[in-house]
């Protein structure tokens, strides 16, 4: 026997692993709790079941659930691949049987492993990267969390109030406070502008004045009271209470992530780059582990990222390029995002984005292709250790 196989289905409280031998024999299948005692004893088992020969563990699950097991597996010095689990699931239909069970999930993961040869390694990231992944991931929450209350809000208050729905931009500061404490047409008419531009400056809130008469505007165009308006309007207080403490908890979690960002040795290179701030830079680091040190190319780094654009070539159809499948979404979202960005600030990017517009390609095209061309960039900044210029270094003849 020259390898193991070990596939491991990864649930909440408790995983399922499965180990195979090199012809796809089940040698060991057990399910152990989500607990270090349980799963030190199942890489136990299958460390003697191999007898010297090497292991390569598999799982559908780069972290959260199975974290406790990924880091007792880098400890021991274990080879780990990484299976999606749409990947999982798309295979499950090539095998025989329709049941789904944890000890059927393991044994395609563990399969898998043994027969394709394109899945990515787990490598454990430095500190800083771990940190950063999961500040940027909470963050990533409370900023959904956000435009779910938001989109409340506004539906809510436009079933009481549609013109002040129109007014005002309740993702600003200025009118969510107002919506704290003035939400129905009637109670802005009575106080007026005079005291209500008194009101708002008095909680700080830029552009009182004009604040204050769009909303009573609104308010002089609706006389009607909707049923229900006290209860509506108690909700409307609420929520808007709720997105400004999201707000601030958001406000927070980007002083963190800077401050963790700017620790680490990358950060200035990284920051160099137009376009890219610092929670673009820390969602980079966080995707790639902290450093680049497992693409070999920036068409490596590309292709993770799902800005190469993939084949769909059938028959007598060639040349036909679609988006991969299989990428790692935000880090797809900081290149484009960095891209866009970068239109407006840096002349290098604008020009190059230009010439793509000139040569008929769409908006969404051009900064895609422009997003395709900074990763050669910043793969190349982090290979040799400098910092974006504008203008190329001089280099003189030796």
């Amino acid at each position: 026997m020259s390898r193991i196989w070990a596939g491991i289905d990864s649930g909440k409280g408790h995983h399922h692993g499965l180990a195979l031998d090199t012809d796809g024999k089940t040698l060991l299948s057990r399910r152990v709790a989500n607990d270090e005692p349980e799963l030190l004893k199942l890489i136990g088992d299958v460390l003697d079941l191999a007898d010297g020969c090497e292991v390569t563990w598999a799982i559908d699950m780069t972290g959260g659930e199975p974290a406790l097991l990924l880091a007792l597996l880098v400890s021991h010095g274990q080879e780990v691949l990484y299976m999606p689990g749409r990947l999982v699931n798309r295979a499950c239909d090539g095998y025989r049987g329709e049941g789904k069970t944890d000890a059927r999930d393991a044994y395609v993961i563990a399969d898998q492993a043994r027969m394709r040869r394109d899945l990515r390694p787990i490598r454990p990231g430095d500190e800083a990267a771990v940190e950063l992944k999961l500040l940027t991931g909470r963050r990533s929450d409370l900023v959904e969390d956000r435009t779910r209350v938001v989109n409340r809000l506004r539906g809510t208050l436009l079933s009481m109030f549609p013109a002040l729905e129109r007014a005002l931009d309740v993702t600003n500061t200025g009118p969510l406070k107002l919506l704290t404490g003035y939400q129905t047409p009637a109670a802005i008419r009575r106080i007026g502008v005079t005291r209500l531009t008194t009101w708002l400056a008095n909680r700080k809130v830029r552009n009182a004045r004009s604040l204050a008469e769009a909303a009573v505007e609104a308010a002089e165009r609706q006389h009607t009271a909707v049923p229900g308006e006290k209860t509506v309007a108690k909700l409307v207080h609420t929520l808007a209470e709720e997105v400004m403490a999201l707000n601030e908890q958001i406000v927070e979690m980007d002083k963190l992530i800077e401050g963790r960002f700017r620790e680490h040795e990358l950060a200035h290179i990284i920051l160099s780059v137009p376009g890219i701030g610092a929670t673009l830079g820390a969602e980079f680091l966080a995707a790639v582990g902290g450093d680049l040190d497992e693409f070999d190319s920036p068409d490596a780094l590309a292709a993770f990222a799902g800005v190469a654009p993939a084949p769909r070539d059938s028959g007598k159809v060639s040349g036909n390029l679609h988006r991969p499948i299989t990428y790692h979404r935000r880090l797809q979202r900081v290149f484009y995002t960095s891209a866009l960005v970068s239109v407006r600030c840096d002349p290098n990017s604008r020009k190059f984005y230009d010439r793509k517009r000139a040569e008929g390609k769409k908006h969404v095209q051009a900064v895609l292709a422009l997003a395709r061309r900074r990763i050669n960039v910043i793969w190349a900044l982090i290979r040799d250790r400098r910092c974006y210029q504008v203008t190329p270094p001089v280099t003189t003849a030796a």
